[in-house]
């Protein structure tokens, strides 16, 4: 990771670690890198955090005065601006998002014209620009300043390919979506009510400082509810910039990311469709997932945590599912990212195909109990090299052999470090997670009240 740019942009609070000052210069970098020998077109989209406008006008503000067109998506999912830049030869795409975080904290995802995340070679030439390491770039005048052009037409396109992508009609089941207050809210709606199901929206009224507030994927205990108490088939919440997606069955149970890939990849090696039989996981993936993948009779990778690496993976061995547990799946044949409306689109497909409830197509899974412990700390590397800590984890492992596990990873967005055991029983889990937390609280690394 670099000084800025981490696994998922240049990520934090607005205008305290990321200011507006330094989306003009991200701005001013990418108009002058894209547009060296021709006028450079890049597209931005944005959530609903109040700071995403200010940053929205100050990234199209350095983007023209580099040379550049900025076209303007407004709000609109992180995947829908993957989605644009690739089908509609864009130089490069840029996401105002900080996904799942509070509404103060924002962040700037880069995209490049395949619809991917953008290299580490080119956030490393930005934060030196950034920093002041390099020559100040020329302001372009006259007629060769950019414009900004208005570009709702790319959002309605990706709409469009959303709802060419299922394959039945959604007549007559009752779905809800927990927008959580995010970009699904401009989205999601209208691709449920075009295929004709009868929708049950919540926490789609944004104000700028609700999004992700005790709803969408985060708080699945609220779809949870509502799915219950209205009799709905199914529910779907998504988070802040709608790239991952969690589901409510229509008994009430939670289906994350891993009982996705589970549902949708079992289908899909059914009918054929699944590459080389094999499922892309991270290391976070429950044993009961690959438990069942086993009994079906399909493979399984696993990468480091975060949904690049997983694409990485897919990209490499030509894979056609991937995705964490948080609920970020890629289909690659359809996406170059997670996107969490897509990936309802895909499990109705299942049910729908099969004539089945969700409930039902869960069933041959059993999850192991997990417990993930975030603790925030204040230097991630210097916590997780600590000797004692170290040993603390070797002792978890030793003790768990081979009825568990233990993980303990940096956040590659936040001063966190988390802390996973996963084991035959929850008591199991907590009391193991606890002993390598106490050891982290015991030797100062843990920032305490946080």
């Amino acid at each position: 990771m670099g000084k800025y740019f981490g696994t998922d942009g240049f990520r934090g609070e607005a205008n305290v670690k990321l200011t507006v000052e330094h989306a003009f210069k991200v701005g001013r970098f990418l108009g002058y890198y894209f547009g060296k020998e021709h006028k450079a077109r890049i597209v931005i989209g944005k959530d609903t955090r109040r700071s995403s406008y200010m940053f929205e006008y100050a990234l199209a503000a350095g983007l023209t005065a580099s040379g550049a067109d900025a076209y303007l998506l407004h709000v609109t999912t992180t995947p829908s601006v993957s989605y644009v830049v690739r089908t509609e030869e864009f130089d490069c795409g840029i996401m105002i998002s900080a996904s799942h975080n509070p509404f103060y904290d924002n962040g700037i995802k880069i995209i490049n014209a395949m619809g991917h995340k953008m290299s580490a070679d080119v956030e490393q030439l930005i934060e030196a620009y950034i920093d002041g390491k390099t020559e100040e770039l020329p302001l372009a005048t006259r007629e060769n300043i950019g414009r900004t052009v208005d570009y709702a037409m790319g959002r309605n396109r990706y709409i469009g390919h959303l709802i060419s992508t299922a394959t039945r009609s959604f007549k007559d089941k009752k779905v809800g979506l927990d927008c959580s207050n995010g970009s699904a809210s401009s989205i999601a709606k209208s691709v449920f009510d075009a295929l004709g199901a009868k929708t049950y929206v919540i926490n789609a009224e944004p104000d700028g400082t609700n999004i992700n507030m005790n709803c969408g994927s985060t708080h699945i205990e609220v779809l949870q509810k509502f799915v219950i108490e209205k009799g709905l088939d199914v529910g779907f919440a998504y988070d802040g910039d709608a790239d991952r997606c969690i589901a409510i069955d229509d008994e009430g149970h939670i289906v994350d990311g891993d009982l996705i890939m589970y549902v949708c990849g079992k289908y899909m090696h059914e009918n054929g469709k699944l590459n080389n039989d094999t499922v892309v996981t991270t290391v976070m993936s429950n044993f009961g997932l690959y438990l069942a993948l086993d009994k079906a009779g399909i493979r399984y990778e696993k990468t480091a945590v975060g949904d690049k690496y997983v694409y990485e993976n897919m990209m490499k061995n030509g894979h056609s599912i991937g995705g964490e547990q948080s609920g970020h799946i890629i289909f690659s044949q359809l996406a170059t990212t997670g996107d969490g409306i897509l990936t309802s689109l895909k499990i109705m497909e299942v049910m729908l195909e099969k004539k089945t409830s969700l409930s039902e197509l869960i069933k041959p899974v059993t999850i192991y109990p997990q417990l993930l412990v975030n603790v925030k700390v204040q230097d991630k590397t210097a916590a997780e090299q600590d000797e004692d800590v170290q040993a603390a984890v070797k002792a978890v492992e030793e003790a768990l052999g081979n009825t568990g596990r233990i993980l303990v990873r940096e956040s590659g967005t936040e001063p966190l470090l988390r802390v996973m055991v996963e084991a035959e029983t929850d008591e199991i889990c907590h009391k193991y997670v606890y002993q390598v937390v106490d050891v982290l609280k015991a030797k100062g690394h843990a920032v305490e009240g946080k």
